[in-house]
């Protein structure tokens, strides 16, 4: 399939380019797939939902397309490879044999196939579906599959790499399909992916200057975090699990209660539930939509990650509505990622060790003619992005949510007692909301391992990476002797950041530079130099003089 992906522009939006990055240096991976999975019982068309699939993609081809690195720059470009649109039927051994599906003209001829899934079961199928990795280059980066289970009962399931979709996508794809299934034709988008990419670019270009100066005083990129049963936070992507979190009502009726969001609570009994641990002053990275009213309908990576920074103090009601006054302030910048507003932030997958993503789901379940769905909003992909992430997802049935977290560096048993504290706390709140905070119910610190528990240069602490990292610039400067090569590997460092003058061991992000400034010096080394570098080399080294001694390696 032909796909029109821009008009005039095909830059990658910046956080496209932000997690391009990121992959690139080896700090994503699965952390990145995005799982939706949707169960139908009933007389299910298999033709008109794999051709409602392909109408999906057909409407927003963002999903057909992938990144690629040209001239310092990532661009958004139709990959080579559709989507996969397959069928599989995991029954039993009577499965029958599918031929491809027809699809309308110009849409994805899917790839459809049935395999007996007997052996291994449906949720071998879907498992195996969420861990096979993405290549952002060569794509595709989106996969639909649908399973049947049984006569009467299928599973569609969707994977996407975060690239190209976000919590919203969800929504909008659902909304689609049903659509698409029951006949209708999708109408087109008002504007292309890259045309909004375009806009929010000049967006944030004009709004600069202004998130520099907001966050400068806010924002300290200090890693430390108290929480029972963890001896250090962590900040890389790693394996995951998953403990439930029942909010009940607790939350909606102190909101009603206070004049705030559901949203707003949950965040500041988060805050206050760290502050109780010993976290004197508490950074919870959330995630914030990035849509306007042009970008609502479409499908693709809307989001970026900002701080909220507090020290909890006072009653529950004043602290919760000073967050509120926070959460406003912050939201005028909430398309300027941090990273180009400040610098000195590497590419990672998270910006501090807890987070926040909450999602407000306004409307209905979608509805596909003839049949019951039922869908997992909060799918699990079995990857977290730092030591402990909470997920909530409300919709007009209530609250959904579950504690996503870093087995290697907090138990299971420490996680449950995370989610009990911050429900007692919750509770507590709905009984007196005006109550100081110091008097509400909060875990005793005992329990609480001290900031000097980890052991020096211990895996994934911040101090021992910052000397490592020192100590390979150091090691580096003394290992390249041609000063020709660290003056060309300057002049390229001035030209991209903007700067007069460098010094062999100045470290890029401390020099303001990221994402797009990485792209931008392998870009001008490759032209210049005809070396290609690695990008491992802006984590171990992000120095100069590393830069160089990677060059001469490289020679």
């Amino acid at each position: 399939m032909s796909v029109s992906l821009i008009d005039g522009w095909d830059r990658a939006s910046l956080a496209q380019h932000g997690m391009w990055i990121t992959e690139r240096m080896g700090a994503g991976g699965r952390v990145y797939a995005m799982p939706l999975a949707v169960r139908f019982d009933g007389p299910l068309d298999v033709d008109a939902m794999l051709a409602a699939c392909a109408a999906v993609v057909g409407r927003h081809p963002v999903l057909a397309a992938t990144l690629a690195e040209q001239d310092g720059h990532v661009r958004l470009v139709p990959g080579e490879v559709p989507p996969p649109i397959r069928f599989e039927d995991v029954s039993g051994p009577s499965a029958g044999a599918f031929g491809d599906v027809s699809t309308p003209s110009g849409a994805t001829s899917g790839e459809v196939s049935a395999l007996s899934g007997g052996a291994c079961g449906p949720s071998g199928g879907i498992e195996a579906e969420i861990s096979r990795p993405f290549d952002l280059v060569t794509g595709p980066l989106a996969r639909f599959t649908l399973f049947r289970l049984a006569p009467a009962r299928h599973v569609l399931q969707l994977v996407a790499h975060h690239a190209v979709f976000d919590g919203m996508s969800k929504d909008i794809v659902l909304r689609d399909l049903a659509a698409a299934y029951g006949g209708s034709a999708l109408p087109h988008l008002p504007i292309s992916y890259g045309e909004a990419a375009r806009a929010e670019q000049d967006r944030v270009a004009a709004g600069l200057e202004g998130a520099a100066e907001f966050w400068r005083p806010r924002w300290h990129d200090d890693q430390d975090l108290l929480l029972p049963g963890a001896a250090r936070p962590s900040l890389r992507a790693a394996p995951g699990e998953i403990v439930d979190l029942a909010l009940g009502g607790e939350a909606a009726g102190v909101a009603e209660r206070l004049g705030l969001t559901r949203f707003e609570v949950v965040l500041a009994a988060l805050h206050t539930l760290l502050h109780g641990y010993g976290n004197d002053r508490v950074a919870v990275a959330v995630d914030l939509s990035t849509r306007t009213e042009e970008t609502r309908d479409h499908v693709g990576l809307f989001v970026n990650e900002l701080p909220v920074v507090s020290t909890p103090r006072g009653t529950f009601a004043e602290f919760a509505r000073s967050i509120r006054e926070e959460l406003r302030a912050v939201y005028r910048y909430r398309e300027v990622p941090l990273a180009r507003a400040l610098g000195g932030i590497s590419p990672r997958t998270a910006l501090t060790p807890v987070s926040v993503s909450y999602r407000r789901r306004s409307g209905t379940d979608p509805v596909f003619p003839g049949l019951d769905a039922s869908v997992d909003w909060t799918a699990f992909n079995g990857a977290v992005r730092n030591t402990l992430h909470l997920q909530v997802v409300e919709s007009p049935d209530g609250l959904a949510a579950r504690l996503q977290f870093n087995p290697a560096v907090l138990s299971r048993a420490a996680c449950e007692s995370v989610a009990g504290n911050l429900r007692t706390l919750l509770l507590g709140v709905a009984a007196r909301p005006d109550a100081p905070i110091t008097e509400l119910s909060s875990p005793g610190r005992e329990a609480v391992p001290t900031r000097d528990a980890a052991p020096a240069g211990a895996p994934g602490t911040a101090p021992a990476s910052v000397d490592a990292s020192a100590a390979g610039a150091g090691a580096a400067a003394g290992a390249v002797a041609d000063p020709a090569l660290l003056g060309e590997v300057e002049a390229i460092w001035c030209e991209v950041l903007g700067v007069d003058e460098i010094r062999p061991d100045d470290d890029l992000f401390d020099l303001g530079g990221h994402s797009l400034s990485i792209t931008q010096i392998i870009a001008r080394v490759r032209d210049r130099m005809d070396v290609e570098l690695s990008f491992e080399v802006f984590i171990d080294t992000p120095t100069v003089a590393g830069v160089a001694e990677e060059i001469a390696r490289s020679r």
